[in-house]
């Protein structure tokens, strides 16, 4: 759907390559400029037969060129293919792109047209602008951590880096946007991605509860801060998640469990009560879950119509036959590894198939291709 879209991507690591990666799965044409020495990521593990998994994740289905954008000739190149790109996507420090000379304001002069994408930890300008933004960082400063983990322990991190990925997932969707408001107006835009700006937005519980209950948001761990039951309870082989949000279905659980009685119970009445007496509503689970084995709890809560899950490993929901039916892996061939298998945007479109993605390109595997296009269109 997009293949007469050009992406011009100054962007490494992680937030940007995320952003260009969704888009190329859609069959953009995506330009990734690299310094001479690459990417850092390409030095990032896990790696195979020395090629970092990472990198090839975040850099499926691009075209890779080296240009030292100090040197005059090489930022040259930089400015003319802008002028025939549709979006450039940057991840700089706020300031570096326009020492550079990459900045919008100078490109987006060469061609009205563009969409001009920057992504930032903290936004182009604000008090925070020049910090350093890594995932963890802006994790603690958007309150992230502090709603995550154990109530009886220290705040957590998110096990992924949730602030680059929201903020690339975000940064795809403006992009769209902007070019879609391009076929309207003609002319291009100009957008500011800030990941502290993306994961805040990410926690709209933990905001409805300040802003309209007055309550500051706090750990709860495995459990849901609003809603009882719903989290995580014991068997006796590990543990299993149900997930209760009515009173239909809470008192279909108190069925299952053995203890219709308690769906009567004023002390569960509803949700809000039932979850100010989370611990008697646990243990009138546990009681009954810890003498059976998590997949005999599953199937015995589901057939009553009580939503609950094992918790599989990610290996197993990889490999399981759901992420196997939904085309979640793509099978890639790379030049250096084989056949391998990459992730690819989950989205399904009514084409009925895949766009179909490209592995990663070498460090400047097409620099000499493109400088040739850009040399031929020049003449």
């Amino acid at each position: 759907m997009l293949s007469h879209v050009r992406i011009l991507d100054f962007t490494r690591i992680l937030s940007g390559p995320f952003a260009t990666a969704l888009l190329a799965d859609l069959g953009a044409d995506v330009i990734k400029i690299e310094a001479p020495q690459g990417d850092e990521y390409r030095r990032i593990g896990p790696f195979k037969d020395r090629q970092s998994a990472l990198f090839m994740w975040m850099n499926r289905g691009k075209r890779s060129m080296t240009l030292d954008l100090k040197q005059e000739d090489d930022r040259a190149i930089a400015i003319a293919l802008a002028r025939k790109s549709d979006v450039v996507v940057e991840n700089f420090t706020p300031g570096i792109a326009d020492k550079l000379g990459i900045g919008a304001e100078r490109l987006m002069g060469e061609n009205s047209r563009l969409v001009y994408c920057s992504v930032s930890g903290f936004g182009q300008d604000g008090p925070w602008a020049k910090r350093p933004a890594y995932d963890i960082v802006v994790q603690a400063l958007s309150g992230m951590m502090q709603v995550t983990g154990d109530p009886k322990g220290p705040p957590m991190l998110v096990g992924e880096p949730i602030g680059d990925l929201v903020a690339g997932l975000y940064a795809s969707w403006a992009i769209l946007a902007a070019l879609l408001d391009r076929e309207r107006t003609g002319k291009g835009r100009k957008i500011d991605v800030a990941m502290f700006d993306c994961l805040l937005s990410f926690l709209p519980t933990a905001q409805c509860r300040l802003l309209f209950a007055g309550l500051e948001p706090f750990r709860v761990g495995n459990r849901h801060p609003l809603s009882t039951p719903f989290g995580t309870f014991r068997a006796n082989d590990g543990h299993l998640v149900i997930a209760v949000l009515s009173n239909e279905q809470f008192a279909k659980l108190c069925g299952v469990v053995g203890s219709p009685q308690s769906a009567s119970d004023p002390r569960f009445a509803n949700d809000e009560v039932r979850t100010k007496h989370e611990p008697l509503v646990r243990a009138l689970i546990e009681d009954w879950s810890a003498n059976l084995s998590v997949a005999a709890a599953v199937d015995a809560l589901s057939q009553a119509g009580v939503p609950a899950a094992p918790i599989l490993g990610v290996g197993d929901a990889l490999k399981g036959p759901q992420a196997a039916f939904r085309h979640l892996l793509a099978d890639v061939d790379d030049p250096a590894l084989g056949r391998i298998q990459l992730g690819q945007q989950p989205v399904k479109f009514d084409t009925g198939q895949d766009a179909g993605i490209g592995p990663a390109p070498t460090l400047n595997q097409h620099g000499g291709a493109i400088r040739h296009h850009l040399s031929e269109d020049q003449r």
